[in-house]
């Protein structure tokens, strides 16, 4: 199961002099995490790189910044990915302080940053939801509503015609279990509307 987390944490570690200052953070696409970028480097003139990683579905990026390539964005993605998060950027802004690192050594230090930030974050389950929209005879209201709130679906909209209509959605994992039960217990009087219906 897909995480985010719920908010943005930090994170500092000095390395042979060299300061990096972390943060993960929810993010939804690229430009809005450019866009942090672009900030950070406005509240740290003096930095030397702003490195990040974002992973969000086809927007995903890395960015060595200057690094050596691979030894910072790259790294930081990978460690998004191995605590299956999605909807994240990671940024680290390093403050080189006067001693080179090496190539290993760099790939560690934008590693344990980012790692050392997410320790401190709440992860938060990502539930794919499904909306589905059926139409029951009047006589089956109250069973509908009945098999709805007993599924933990959440109800988005009744309306009244010539058959009650029901909106609602449910977690994906859900959704195929309270169809046959509605399909079931409707003897097969309830209609399923797709969205080009409405």
């Amino acid at each position: 199961m897909p995480y985010s987390i719920a908010a943005p944490v930090h994170s500092e570690l000095i390395i042979k002099k060299s300061r990096f200052i972390a943060c993960v953070q929810p993010m939804t696409d690229r430009a809005a995490a450019q866009k942090v970028v672009a900030e950070l480097w406005a509240q740290h003139p003096g930095a030397v790189h702003v490195c990040w990683a974002l992973l969000a579905g086809g927007q995903s990026a890395a960015v060595d910044d200057g690094e050596p390539s691979g030894t910072a964005g790259r790294p930081m993605l990978d460690v998004l990915r191995h605590q299956d998060l999605e909807g994240v950027q990671a940024t680290v802004v390093r403050y080189f302080g006067g001693i080179k690192l090496g190539a290993g050594g760099l790939v560690r230090a934008y590693t344990d940053s980012v790692a050392q930030a997410l320790l401190k974050a709440e992860k938060v389950a990502i539930i794919k939801l499904q909306h589905l929209r059926c139409c029951a005879p009047y006589a089956m209201e109250g069973m509908v509503r009945r098999e709805i709130e007993l599924a933990g679906a959440t109800l988005a909209l009744v309306s009244h015609s010539d058959l009650v209509q029901f909106e609602f959605h449910l977690p994906d994992t859900a959704a195929p279990a309270l169809v046959s039960r509605l399909n079931e217990a409707g003897h097969g009087r309830l209609q399923w509307l797709a969205d080009e219906d409405l």
